[in-house]
């Protein structure tokens, strides 16, 4: 596990804590390559979908604000919650991206880390960035100034901008005011091969658990039809299949251990 979050972090997560009564464990701090079960739900448990349009145009604003910063294992949308299990792109292909993109396109967040970015201490070739504490953990001695934000912040913001454009055109279409989702969201991190599992399959499954449907696999808006398709996609699939073993023990494990993770460490929702 790595060290040395920012002290902004740390506090952010300390206000939450202390006014939300949510563990800890479900407002992780989002490092590269690491896996997470994202999830979320609207205010008093509104709908969050009312229209097919409405969750097509929730996957394509997830498509154009969070993929660029991570991969895709799996998704279900449900009426009033959804869930992601993603994987943070390293941190070297994010600065690529954002430099990659107009200056007058960045978002405020976006520049606040690349100034962090450009004021790393370099060691070695160019685009080696200096490592404090643990391997893998990029960041600038000290804490980041008022104008820098560290990949943790970034990813947060990120998030938080596709909730805010998706609730905004979901309040004008259906003539509504306020939040629409609860804060903060909840993202866990997983931290090893039977988490792993149990989210894919609780996430898949997750249609069936809240009643919506008899059989998970009948239940139109989840990643399961990419999964087991040979259709063009987004999706980790490879991995995901690879994960089982086959496609065929892919299937075989969804269905025989689906019940079985209703329960599971990785459902709590609420």
């Amino acid at each position: 596990m790595k060290h040395g979050n920012p002290a902004s972090s740390i506090l952010q997560k300390e206000l939450y804590l202390s006014y939300m009564p949510i563990p800890e464990k479900y407002i992780a701090d989002f490092e590269e390559d690491e896996i997470y079960h994202v999830y979320n739900r609207t205010n008093n448990k509104e709908k969050l979908f009312i229209t097919d349009e409405n969750r097509i145009f929730f996957l394509k604003r997830y498509k154009e604000i969070i993929a660029p910063f991570a991969d895709t294992y799996c998704w279900n949308l449900l009426p009033n919650h959804f869930h992601f299990l993603i994987k943070i792109k390293s941190e070297q292909l994010i600065i690529e991206y954002l430099q990659s993109k107009p200056k007058e396109a960045l978002t405020a967040t976006e520049r606040k880390f690349l100034v962090r970015v450009a004021n790393l201490p370099k060691v070695g070739n160019p685009g080696n960035f200096q490592k404090v504490g643990n391997p893998g953990n990029f960041q600038k001695v000290g804490n980041p100034g008022n104008n820098e934000i560290t990949l943790c912040e970034l990813i947060e913001q990120t998030f938080k901008r596709f909730f805010q454009s998706y609730a905004l055109a979901f309040n004008k279409q259906h003539h509504r005011q306020g939040n629409l989702f609860y804060k903060p969201f909840k993202r866990i991190k997983i931290e090893n091969d039977a988490q792993f599992t149990m989210a894919l399959i609780y996430i898949h499954a997750n249609a069936a658990k809240h009643g919506l449907v008899k059989d998970f696999t009948t239940y139109v808006w989840s990643s399961w039809h990419s999964i087991i398709s040979n259709q063009p996609t987004l999706l980790l699939r490879d991995e995901v299949i690879k994960w089982f073993g086959s496609l065929e023990r892919c299937v075989k494990s969804h269905k025989e251990l689906a019940a079985g993770y209703y329960n599971c460490e990785v459902a709590i929702e609420d």
